[in-house]
């Protein structure tokens, strides 16, 4: 696939900012008692690898905006560190579906080391397969905290067999890409080469031990709202979506050749950019699953800067707000400039279930 237009599908600002990991050492245990249908267990753990789509606590409270007002005001009722009102993919996907509590944050293990029986969220937001801008440790990183658990006895290769690995990627590589000055010409090599390093990170978290490994595809980058502000929320740019289309059956591909190659089959991809697609293209027809609301204009953010300088959260030198708030989130698919809200999350879990039930069998 050749891309002949310019490039400024991905010319978007970085999802998120940055991090600071620390450590600790604890037990975890086995506990296989999730019964999926007739056909086997679900995982009783899940490790989190990636970027703000399955971030819920990393980023450091100093720097990172998901810890300021009004993210979390539907859930906890405050800043948690998670880049939306509420929920995010890796909330619905243990508690919906795995039917266990949210992996800790990496960060935050040492102040409840009961919960690390559930796994760890290493994510955090601003990073990528690659460094980016942001002192936010890349993916490769992010697994190497994960070994390090596994050499200090924290996990066992038992707790390994009942895991289950939830990878995202949501653009900033290609930000990074952009930012350096990266070409059009050279865009296409780029992508296969992202693509090889996520595959190669999916490889290693199987060789860990970890049972399932779930990929996310990328979403339409060019239906996030900070590029849709450019036509008042009415349209997506199709010349953005030409190289998430490119990324996204790269990865189908590689998917596909890991699976070639391992015996029981454990990669699989939680498709994102059908579930973004579907509620845009459905508008009214689509009910938000949250008060039975609709998303009534899917491509407006719920929270957004009173003018182009100024992003949700933002504040004057006096303190006063410079964003607005919509009257109702549950009504709202994004929440600010590249987030979903919580119902919007709901709503791309609920499209995923299927894939889930399908893959996420022992």
């Amino acid at each position: 696939m050749k891309l002949s237009k310019p490039l400024f599908f991905f010319s978007f600002i970085f999802l998120l900012t940055t991090g600071n990991p620390a450590g600790v050492h604890a037990s975890a245990g086995y506990n296989g008692s999730k019964k999926n249908g007739i056909n086997g267990l679900r995982p009783t753990k899940l490790f989190v690898f990636g970027d703000s789509y399955a971030d819920t606590g990393n980023n450091g409270r100093s720097v990172a905006f998901s810890w300021k007002q009004p993210y979390g005001i539907t859930f906890p009722g405050k800043p948690s560190g998670r880049f939306s009102d509420g929920r995010v993919l890796t909330d619905f996907i243990v508690a919906r579906f795995l039917g266990v509590k949210s992996p800790i944050p990496y960060k935050w293990m040492k102040y409840a080391p009961r919960r690390l029986q559930y796994g760890v969220n290493f994510a955090f937001g601003g990073t990528g397969v690659f460094d980016t801008p942001f002192p936010a440790p890349n993916m490769n990183t992010q697994i190497d905290f994960l070994h390090k658990l596994i050499n200090d006895s924290v996990y066992t290769n038992t707790d390994l067999q009942s895991s289950m690995a939830l990878v995202t990627l949501a653009g900033n590589d290609y930000a990074t890409y952009l930012i350096k000055n990266g070409t059009n010409e050279g865009l296409s090599a780029y992508i296969s080469t992202v693509v090889n390093k996520l595959a190669a990170n999916m490889k290693r978290l199987h060789d860990l031990g970890v049972k399932k490994v779930s990929v996310t595809s990328l979403e339409p980058l060019g239906c996030l709202p900070r590029t849709t502000v450019r036509s008042s929320f009415r349209q997506c740019n199709d010349t953005e979506n030409m190289g998430v289309a490119l990324h996204n059956s790269l990865l189908q591909e590689t998917v596909a050749r890991l699976n070639s190659q391992t015996a029981d089959s454990p990669y699989f991809i939680l498709d994102l950019f059908s579930p973004f697609i579907t509620v845009i293209k459905q508008q009214k027809k689509l009910k938000s699953v949250e008060g039975g609301r609709r998303f009534e204009t899917p491509l407006k953010p719920c929270c957004m800067g009173v003018s182009e300088e100024y992003k949700c959260s933002d504040v004057d030198k006096k303190g006063m707000k410079m964003y607005t708030i919509c009257s109702d989130p549950n009504a709202a698919f994004f929440w600010d400039h590249v987030h979903p809200t919580q119902a919007g999350w709901r709503a791309v879990y609920d499209a995923l279930k299927a894939t889930l039930h399908e893959q996420v069998v022992f």
